[in-house]
């Protein structure tokens, strides 16, 4: 692939400053009144840059306390080293709304950072996000010590015993709608679901059609569900950012680019609880309603060091990813290196997609993994493939892997097409690799097509 073909426009900004402290915002408070205030003069701050033309709004060293923020065209947010914006949590603050999470339209939180149908903008400098997720998360037993779990069991009482062991919540709140789970079509759903709050926690940065967006040099961290999410955007550079969640994270992904065209994500360190770099593009045939591939996507030299996929696309897929190109990055201690996954219900395909120069080190499972049984799928588990509509059917082709070095893996490719359907994942090729892998291969189907790779 061409790497001359993706020419990402980056925002370019006036050369006009004021700070958040001008207006109002204190550092160092933590009640409620004072988060409010400060959320308050953080955003007149970037009105007011916005209604100027643009320009820079700086957060200065120090602890910043904040409700959620709104970003507005032509507005560069720059943290300054040491300078922290903590995001609170409460009711009052965030409410419930209608948005797209995971593929569909559903009853979240407002996020703490958001920007909507806007363009020309950034978040920018040295300094932290915390998006105060501990306070939100669920957690699952099994991802902790016995010594964590007993302590966090101290925190609070509320848990739902599985197979797995139990999985904690952190308020009553959570933990009744996790019985409830409020589906956004029911009468009064926003009303309803405010009884069961803290189960609808959101995405830390939420960034719905906007156009020339750059995410630059900062620390996101502590999301409470998905760090950043980019949906429906064009021109997004993310350069030189660090993005950490605890590996127990639930749903603690990095980025999940969504039905995005234009994309540059270069020299970024991933350690994260769940997908680290994801591609996404709805789910299902809701999805498929609209088109909105996710495509011109450009990830190079960054580095994962925990996470459930290093680079991963899907399971949500169903408007298609295409014209890709991941290179020079290393992936330590993953569970999957390269993940591709979807269903049969999810239709779509993902399709010239190129994955090169890749070094791998320690994963817990395969290191590469093309999969069409991610999830039980949202058709009847009893119909077969010969009764399913063929736009149910997902496919992945012309998917090429090129020097794949692997040391240290459960399996080195897994590939595993729809039962009976053969064809859903074809035309893929691996040369010039290396893999030590507990077990080499586990291939269905003669789509795969290997040169010059050795296997030990």
């Amino acid at each position: 692939m061409n790497r001359e073909n993706f020419n990402i426009e980056v925002p370019q900004f006036a050369d006009r400053t004021v700070t958040i402290a001008e207006f109002g915002a204190k550092k160092n408070c933590s009640a409620l009144a004072d988060s409010k205030a400060n959320a308050a003069a953080i955003n007149k701050a970037i009105a007011h840059i916005s209604e100027l033309g643009g320009g820079t709004v700086r957060i200065e060293a120090g602890m910043w306390i904040t409700g959620p923020i709104t970003l507005k065209s032509n507005v560069r947010l720059y943290l300054e080293k040491q300078a922290v914006l903590k995001f609170s949590k409460n009711m009052e603050e965030y409410p419930l709304i209608l948005t797209n999470y995971e593929g569909q339209e559903c009853i979240r939180t407002v996020s703490p950072i958001s920007a909507e149908h806007v363009e020309n903008i950034a978040i920018c400098g040295d300094g932290v996000i915390d998006g105060s997720g501990d306070l939100w998360r669920p957690i699952k037993q099994f991802k902790l010590t016995e010594r964590q779990w007993e302590a966090l069991k101290k925190k609070s009482t509320y848990i739902i015993e599985t197979k797995e062991g139990g999985i904690w919540l952190p308020t009553e709140s959570a933990y009744l709608g996790n019985e409830k789970n409020i589906q956004k079509d029911e009468e009064n759903a926003l009303k309803r679901a405010e009884a069961f709050y803290d189960f609808y926690r959101p995405v830390m940065v939420s960034l719905k059609h906007c156009n020339k967006v750059l995410l630059e040099g900062a620390t996101f961290m502590n999301s409470p569900a998905w760090n950043i999410h980019p949906f429906f955007c064009q021109n997004l550079t993310v350069r030189g950012v660090h993005v950490n969640n605890p590996y127990y994270a639930q749903n603690g992904d990095g980025i999940d680019v969504e039905s995005c065209n234009g994309v540059h994500i270069h020299d970024c360190v991933f350690e994260t609880g769940d997908d680290a770099i994801c591609l996404k593009s709805g789910k299902n045939a809701e999805a498929r309603a609209f088109e909105g591939p996710c495509e011109n996507v450009y990830i190079h030299d960054c580095i994962v060091n925990e996470g459930h996929g290093g680079f991963v696309i899907g399971s949500e897929m169903s408007r298609g990813v295409r014209h890709v190109l991941v290179e020079n990055c290393t992936f330590l201690g993953t569970d999957v290196g390269v993940r591709m996954k979807s269903a049969l219900g999810r239709g779509g395909v993902v399709e010239d997609i190129f994955v090169e120069n890749i070094q791998m080190m320690n994963i817990k499972q395969e290191a590469i993994i093309l999969t069409m049984s991610y999830v039980l799928n949202s058709l009847n588990r009893n119909e077969t493939i010969a009764q399913t509509d063929e736009a149910d059917v997902p496919h992945f082709q012309k998917i090429h892997f090129q020097n794949i070095n692997c040391i240290g893996a459960g399996c080195a490719i897994k590939v595993e097409p729809i039962a009976g359907r053969e064809d859903t994942i074809c035309h893929i090729t691996v040369e010039d690799s290396y893999f030590q892998a507990d077990v080499a291969q586990k291939i269905t189907g003669d789509g795969v097509q290997m040169e010059r790779t050795q296997f030990v």
